[in-house]
């Protein structure tokens, strides 16, 4: 392997990797709403029936080793007994389990390509928080190890790893880990849940899809629902960049301005968010002002610049049609004061324009990946994507995409065996597109009739970025929502939000099912969730 080429690798597993920390961002505010509740889920007397070493005599299908270690209580964190270990072919998986339990499963997923460890900071941060609560506690790397095998390369060992991380690595560790709950307290699981977010949204559209049985409700927050769709359009933002000279942090820090003047105001209210940007008829050739010709400066976009700009809002096309949708007006917002130098930096920044010369954003290195190993069979390391044709090559992605995308909206088992489901989107994704999670959607509704408000529900953030972060209310707990829904038949009419800012609430809204949107009494704080409601747009 080249050093060019490993260096690509390399940084699609960084790019792996920034997607799981949003992820676990998301994640992190499961549980905060507990005391508003309609039951109380951390009440935990149920206690274990047999020794937490007698675990390790456990035989489940797939199981290749096992291993449990008691572990005592540190902090808030209770004392729980902690199994690991391999299915075939090596896949690794853990579930925990507190000394108190309250009768519940919970999972979480994995980021863009997986295969971290199962004691990575952020998803030790997401056991913690499981674990005070009362609940079993259950993950797996879906195969492979990043740091051994990073970005798609993990397919060079054993082809039979992308079949798992693609969907047979979740499910089976959930059927093992729950297998292995129920042996240690001797008691069945009252309920399973799923919460996770990015990669780890479309593992949960795959198990509502392909394996109804495995959970009870799941938070699927800001799903990789279409990942060789997602594919299409990284390489189609590539070729489009690539075609203008470089778009600067002050370049991406007019764009967001001039966006937020045209088009903040839309739903009536200016307060730095936008709320439906499909409303949003901004034009870069039209409202940012274009450079004279031969010359470029951080105040104008060249010609070039403005057509890179409306291809990235428009997606691909092939044939002359719509492919795939793009980024929403808003995404690009500027985020932070960071560069080290005091120039402003964009949610779009090393995420689709590269933040300095030489470098490829996180987002195209990622589906780089995907189509040198996954796509291509046998994998094709060294496969150049500027040789790829929008009018010839899309079908090269379908035998791939029937293995890992989540874009069937035939929930019917799910529903009838009384699951539950929740997804909610940013508004300003900056990694992956909100239009997809409103498409798949409204595919569900058509699909599965009207009555599909009754068992999923959408629910659009405006101004928010990927999983969190971005100018918009992103700090909820859907997973209180969901436990609220599968146990006491209560879905949610709204979740209510928070912005902060330095450990400080600075905004709170509610988020409103889709397609209903937040709307103003015309009184009042713009800041308090208090003045809105939920309403037909």
């Amino acid at each position: 392997m080249s050093h060019a080429t490993l260096r690509l690798v390399l940084w699609s597993a960084i790019a792996s990797i920034g997607a799981l920390a949003g992820a676990s961002t998301a994640s992190a505010q499961a549980f905060a709403d507990l005391k508003s509740a309609l039951i109380d889920y951390s009440s935990a007397q149920l206690l274990p029936r047999i020794s937490c070493k007698a675990l390790e005599r456990y035989q489940g299908q797939d199981v290749v080793e096992i291993h449990a270690a008691a572990i005592p209580a540190d902090g808030s964190v209770p004392a729980h007994c902690r199994v690991t270990g391999t299915l075939a072919p090596q896949i690794a998986f853990e579930v925990s389990l507190p000394d108190r339990w309250n009768g519940r499963f919970y999972m979480i997923g994995n980021g863009g390509l997986a295969g971290e460890s199962l004691e990575d900071p952020r998803r030790v941060s997401q056991r913690a928080s499981a674990l005070r609560m009362g609940f079993a506690f259950a993950q797996t790397n879906t195969g492979h190890d990043a740091r051994k095998e990073p970005g798609g390369t993990f397919v060079l060992s054993n082809p039979q790893k992308a079949i798992d991380y693609a969907y047979r690595a979740v499910h089976l560790t959930a059927e093992t880990a729950k297998s292995v709950t129920s042996r240690y307290y001797r008691q069945p699981i009252v309920r399973s849940y799923w919460n996770s977010c990015s990669n780890g949204g479309r593992q949960g559209l795959i198990e509502a899809e392909r394996y109804p049985q495995d959970f009870d409700g799941l938070v699927v927050s800001s799903p990789w629902i279409d990942q060789t769709g997602f594919t299409l359009g990284e390489m189609w933002d590539e070729k489009a960049l690539s075609e203008a000279t470089p778009l600067t942090p002050a370049k991406l820090a007019l764009l967001s301005r001039k966006v937020m003047d045209r088009c903040d105001a839309i739903d009536g209210l200016k307060d730095g968010v936008i709320d439906d940007p499909r409303k949003c008829d901004f034009d870069a050739r039209r409202d940012v002002p274009q450079c004279a010709a031969g010359t470029d400066g951080p105040e104008c976009l060249t010609a070039a610049q403005s057509e890179a700009i409306m291809k990235i809002y428009g997606g691909p096309r092939s044939r002359g049609k719509p492919l795939f949708p793009g980024y929403m007006p808003g995404s690009e917002a500027v985020t932070a004061p960071a560069l080290g130098n005091g120039a402003p930096a964009s949610a779009w920044l090393n995420f689709i324009v590269p933040g300095r010369p030489g470098v490829t954003p996180a987002d195209f290195n990622l589906a780089e990946n995907i189509m040198r190993y996954l796509v291509q069979v046998p994998p094709q390391p060294h496969y150049d994507y500027r040789t790829f044709d929008f009018d010839r090559d899309v079908h090269m992605l379908d035998a791939w995409g029937r293995k890992v995308n989540a874009t069937n909206p035939n929930l019917s088992i799910f529903r009838a065996r009384g699951g539950k489901l929740i997804m909610t989107y940013g508004w300003a994704d900056q990694v992956l597109q909100p239009l997809v999670g409103v498409r798949y959607y409204e595919q569900a509704v058509a699909r599965n009739g009207p009555g599909t408000p009754g068992f999923f529900r959408l629910f659009m953030v405006p101004g928010m970025t990927h999983c969190s972060g971005g100018n918009g209310t992103d700090q909820f707990d859907p997973v209180t929502a969901l436990i609220d829904w599968v146990e006491k038949g209560k879905p949610p009419d709204s979740i209510f939000a928070r912005k902060v800012k330095s450990n400080r609430v600075v905004r709170t809204r509610p988020l409103c099912p889709y397609p209903q949107v937040a709307r103003y009494a015309g009184h009042g704080s713009i800041d308090d969730a208090a003045n809105f409601s939920c309403a037909s747009p």
